[in-house]
């Protein structure tokens, strides 16, 4: 029987996982790498730890099966991470990653200097903190012997897939959040590779996430004892975790409870919201995808239990909050790294609000989980002011095995939340993408349809989800009081 490999390129670790011909996962190896913080805001890795951590699980992933009836590997990866090469394949620096929050000014340029219109025009997009090409004007502005090094502009995937390959390749839903794309005629944007100072034979070329760009190099095959594998390019991470979820039909809506939050709504058309509070990319399905994104979400809670509560029993602390559910005096914003959809600010901090002298642990350990869902719930709205409807939602991420945590998303959305049977995301996206690539489905959406299944339901209380919208109605209106606070921090 033929097998397929997933790869998910997180931003803590390469999961890595290997699935049969009818969906089932036959094996999963995760290899964790480390985080540089160098100064306050920035994050970056070297791409380097990805390569040898990704042929590392490969090796291990593999080593009791039969290598020769494995036919394809496929990506998810981190998004809008700069990885930069020069004329002999070298890595230049270590890679910006996507919540990193040094570009401010770069950001405050293209928006207001090149202005929101003609980005939006050009890209579909205004720009973000996060976004590559904020990223590649910095590094023209700060390390200039560095920007004139440059033969190469990939995102971290697409690393993973050259080493590998040896093609040169992006695919257009990653490519969709550099910012140099046009998302809408799905080719690189010659105005704004003007603008970033760079040339066309710098990018990538373009393919869809399904499609193959080519093989596993010979003498790594050789080395790991594979045969021919083909290698397909993939999907950015919230595109493959759509296509792990099977959220890949118009109107489908996964949201991602991982290290960032992101509320992932399938379009078989092209659509901008007005106010560009929202992502227009290309989807993994060759269609499109509208997708809010807030920075910090199940990492809130990693930080709140770990790292303040000084533990690792997420389960323990859990225990009892659900009996302050929709009475929590208690609230929480959750920008601990900025934040991205819809505010669009990099000075914006976490805080706490509503203490007591009684306050509890318990109190502030749901605050968390409902901060968090409330400002997923930003970007729900946002969509549906511009006329999608979202009548229910797949539920992915480290944060969906929380069963209190998804009792809280169903109410604060008032939606049924639908957890998959398979919790892998972009991994098994990958997997799947993989299949379509060498013909095991003829498109995404019936792969998707063929191997995706539920595993449980949460549905929304009336009276609970009543008491959220007046909790939420409440917990919008501090960002605003503390907008201009967070500026003298």
């Amino acid at each position: 029987m033929k097998s397929y490999i997933g790869i998910d390129l997180g931003t803590s670790g390469v999961k890595l996982i290997l699935v049969d011909e009818n969906g089932k996962i036959l094996n999963s190896v995760t290899k964790s790498y480390p985080i540089s913080y160098p100064h306050d805001g920035w994050s970056e890795q070297n791409p380097e730890d990805w390569y040898k951590a990704t042929l590392e699980g490969l090796s291990e992933l593999t080593k009791d099966t039969s290598k020769l009836e494995i036919e394809a590997l496929s990506f998810g990866g981190q998004m809008h991470g700069l990885v930069l090469l020069d004329k002999n394949d070298n890595v230049i620096r270590p890679a910006i990653l996507w919540n990193d929050g040094r570009t401010g000014a770069e950001t405050d340029y293209l928006n207001n200097i090149i202005g929101k219109d003609a980005l939006s025009s050009n890209t579909a997009n205004i720009a973000f903190a996060g976004f590559t090409l904020p990223k590649i004007l910095w590094v023209k502005n700060n390390e200039i012997d560095n920007f004139n090094k440059i033969e190469k502009i990939m995102l971290p995937k697409d690393y993973l897939a050259y080493m590998l390959s040896g093609v040169f390749a992006t695919d257009l839903s990653d490519a969709s959040g550099m910012l140099l794309l046009d998302v809408k005629n799905r080719k690189w944007s010659e105005e704004m590779i003007k603008i970033a100072g760079i040339t066309r034979d710098m990018l990538p070329s373009l393919y869809e996430s399904y499609e193959k760009i080519g093989t596993l190099k010979p003498e790594i095959a050789s080395k790991l004892g594979f045969g021919q594998l083909s290698i397909i390019i993939g999907a950015g991470d919230n595109a493959a975790a759509s296509v792990g979820t099977g959220a890949v039909n118009h109107g489908d809506c996964n949201i991602s409870l991982g290290t960032s939050g992101t509320v992932f709504v399938s379009q078989d058309s092209f659509f901008v919201d007005e106010s560009n509070a929202l992502h227009s990319f290309c989807h993994s399905n060759g269609k499109y995808h509208l997708m809010g994104c807030i920075l910090s979400a199940a990492s809130c809670n990693k930080w709140w239990v770990e790292d303040i509560l000084g533990t690792s029993d997420f389960r323990y602390e859990e225990d009892e909050c659900e009996q302050y559910m929709g009475e929590n005096n208690v609230m929480f914003l959750p920008y601990l790294m900025g934040e991205r959809s819809p505010h669009n600010d990099v000075n914006a901090r976490g805080a706490f609000i509503g203490m007591r002298p009684d306050t509890t642990r318990k109190q502030m350990t749901l605050a968390v989980l409902e901060g968090v869902s409330f400002a997923l719930r930003d970007c729900v709205e946002i969509a549906k002011s511009g006329g999608v409807v979202i009548e229910k939602t797949k539920l992915c991420g480290g944060g969906a095995k929380s069963a209190l945590w998804r009792k809280i998303m169903a109410n604060v959305l008032g939606i049924p939340v639908i957890r998959p049977e398979t919790e892998e995301g972009p991994a098994y996206g990958g997997a799947i993408l993989a299949m379509v690539g060498t013909g095991r489905f003829e498109s995404v959406n019936k792969a998707c349809g063929s191997l995706i299944k539920d595993r449980d339901v949460t549905y929304p209380d009336k009276d609970l989800t009543h008491k959220y919208e007046k909790k939420y109605q409440l917990w919008k209106k501090l960002y605003p009081a503390l907008k201009d606070i967070y500026k003298q921090f």
